[in-house]
C-alpha cells in the first residue's frame, strides 16, 4: 500500500492531542509504519521558528510575518521529513498542516488567498494530505479548555473574533474538499473518538 499522509486539524482546545493518540493506536492496530510530525516544528530549524511565532514579543509580529514563518517552518518539515518518509513508504501522521495557515492566517488574519496560494504552491509542490480530520468546536468552548491547560501562547491569546473567523474558514474549506472530514468536537470525548475511528474505517475501506 502506498504511504499516506493523515493530518489532524482544529482550533485550540478541540482535542487534537487525544485525537492523534486515537489515530496512533488505530495505525498500530493496522500494523502501519508511521511517523508523527507537528506544525510549526518537526526539525531543528522549524522548532526554532515555532518558538518565535508562539512566544509573546515586545515587538508586534505582523500577520504577514506570521504567515511567512509558518511557511518557512513547513518548508523545512516537508522537504526534510514528510516527503522523504512518504517516498520510502512510511505513513505520516501530522498535528496541523497547510489547512491551518489557510484558516488561521487566511481566515483569522484576513490575508488574501492569492498570497496563501503562492506560498503553498512554492512550499508544498503538490503535496496534499490524503485525509484531514478537522475537529470542529465552538471557539468559546475551545478557548475555555485551552485556558484550563495553563498559560496561553501568543496566538491563543487572540480575541474570540479571531477564532470565530478561523473556524468559519475551516468549515468553508472542509465543505468543498472531500478529503477533509469534519468531526464534532463539542461532544463527549468517547463520542469524538468513536467518530474519528469511523472516519479512519471509511478511509481504509476506500484504499482496498
Amino acid at each position: 500500500m502506498t504511504a499516506k499522509f493523515i493530518v489532524i486539524e482544529g482550533l485550540e482546545g478541540a482535542g487534537k492531542s487525544t485525537a492523534i493518540a486515537v489515530c496512533q493506536a488505530y495505525l498500530q492496530h493496522k500494523q502501519v509504519e508511521f511517523i508523527n510530525v507537528r506544525e510549526p516544528g518537526g526539525t531543528p530549524v522549524a522548532e526554532a521558528l515555532r518558538h518565535i511565532v508562539k512566544q509573546a514579543h515586545e515587538e508586534q509580529i505582523t500577520g504577514e510575518t506570521e504567515l511567512l514563518i509558518m511557511y518557512a517552518a513547513r518548508s523545512q518539515l516537508v522537504a526534510n521529513v514528510i516527503k522523504p518518509a512518504i517516498d520510502k513508504g512510511t505513513w505520516v501522521l501530522g498535528d496541523r498542516h497547510d489547512l491551518s495557515s489557510q484558516a488561521y492566517q487566511g481566515g483569522g488574519r484576513g490575508i488574501e488567498q492569492s498570497k496563501l496560494s503562492f506560498l503553498a504552491d512554492m512550499v508544498l509542490k503538490g503535496l496534499k494530505p490524503d485525509l484531514t480530520i478537522y475537529l470542529d468546536i465552538d471557539p468559546a468552548v475551545g478557548l475555555a479548555r485551552a485556558k484550563g491547560r495553563g498559560e496561553l501562547d501568543r496566538i491563543e491569546q487572540e480575541a474570540l473574533g479571531f477564532f470565530e473567523r478561523t473556524r468559519e474558514r475551516y468549515l468553508a474549506l472542509a465543505e468543498h474538499d472531500p478529503s477533509i472530514q469534519t468531526v464534532d468536537a463539542n461532544k463527549a470525548m468517547p463520542e469524538v473518538h468513536a467518530a474519528i475511528t469511523t472516519v479512519l474505517d471509511t478511509f481504509f475501506e476506500s484504499l482496498k
